[in-house]
């Protein structure tokens, strides 16, 4: 692989800007435009929901209707970054889809008889993402975004090699596999392992620098 940068023009067709991606969603049936939103972000999304105390079904519904939220904001949505980031806007909008999760939790709770009488106890919407403080649940998204922009980017890089050298740097360097166990078990040398590993490894990082900058 050369080393050579980029050609501007292909860093961008591999990259569109936030905003190019936000015009395209205004047009709902620009499907191909949703998937890549949905398959950029829902990890994410879902990541943070199950970290915040849902189950399995909540987070993904919190998922689902995360996506529907912005679908029906997209068409008078005005971004600008100066007010918000893109990063803080979507946290935003998935919050309140975690916290109307809670809500409906919330009369289920209110119908069983309470251990006690004290009038100083909250919510069940209040109680129940307090189980960590606000700056830890916010610390707590920071490492789940982080943690969505490098899979973001080993989905592009995936893209982008061939798939048997993906392979290897999958075992490896994800996996955290032995070099000359992955060697032994794709059948390749072992130099070629450690070659291919650490090319990879560098494209997923420059990928992840690239998202931070301009994600979509």
């Amino acid at each position: 692989m050369s080393s050579d940068p980029e050609p501007l023009h292909e860093r961008e067709e591999l990259l569109p800007t936030r905003r190019s991606l936000l015009d395209r969603l205004r047009n709902w049936e620009d499907q191909s435009s949703w998937r890549e939103f949905f398959d950029t972000y829902w990890k994410f999304i879902y990541g943070v929901a199950v970290r915040s105390g849902l189950s399995d079904s909540e987070a993904e519904d919190v998922v689902q209707e995360t996506v529907l939220s912005v679908a029906k904001k997209m068409p008078e949505f005005v971004y600008d970054p100066a007010k918000c980031s893109f990063k803080g806007w979507i946290m935003h909008v998935t919050r309140l889809r975690i916290v109307d999760q809670l809500r409906r939790r919330q009369p289920a709770f209110q119908q069983a008889p309470a251990a006690d009488n004290d009038s100083r106890r909250t919510s069940t919407v209040e109680r129940v993402p307090d189980a960590a403080s606000r700056e830890q649940q916010d610390a707590a998204w920071d490492e789940e975004w982080e943690r969505n922009l490098v899979d973001a980017a080993m989905e592009r890089v995936k893209l982008r090699v061939k798939p048997e050298h993906y392979q290897i740097f999958y075992l490896s360097a994800v996996k955290g596999l032995r070099p000359g166990e992955v060697a032994r078990m794709l059948q390749v040398n072992v130099g070629r392992v450690y070659l291919v590993r650490h090319r990879l490894v560098k494209d997923v990082k420059r990928e992840v620098e690239r998202l931070k900058q301009k994600p979509l």
